[in-house]
């Protein structure tokens, strides 16, 4: 009896830790496809609007010993739209989504999905 349920908790080990890895390997190599994806792309100038401005904020925690402590990170987006009628999000640094203002009008540059600046004109 206690055989049978080592090997169903070690099957289970397997399983999870198998699945934990796949997931692991495949964000890692979407990653580095869309970092090869942007590298390749032109870089592009083209007149856009700010349409919309938003912030993913995540919180991690930490535990060392008996004490605990939580990070927070903060992601910024600015969704631009171009003469075209087509919108795009991109990922901005804090600098940049500080600047930037809904309704600004510019020149945007992007690589692929990389964000490379905003001149107001």
């Amino acid at each position: 009896m206690f055989f049978s349920f080592y090997s169903g908790f070690e099957t289970m080990f397997f399983l999870v830790f198998f699945l934990i890895l796949g997931v692991f390997i495949v964000t890692v190599v979407r990653g580095i496809a869309q970092w090869n994806k942007n590298n390749n792309s032109p870089r592009l100038t083209v007149n856009a609007t700010v349409v919309t401005k938003r912030t993913n904020v995540t919180h991690h925690h930490h535990h060392h010993n008996d004490h605990g402590h939580i990070t927070t990170s903060t992601t910024y987006y600015v969704t631009f739209q171009v003469e075209s009628g087509d919108r795009m999000e991109l990922s901005v640094s804090g600098h940049e989504y500080g600047m930037l203002v809904e309704g600004d009008n510019g020149k945007l540059s992007f690589q692929g999905t990389r964000y490379l600046g905003f001149e107001r004109i």
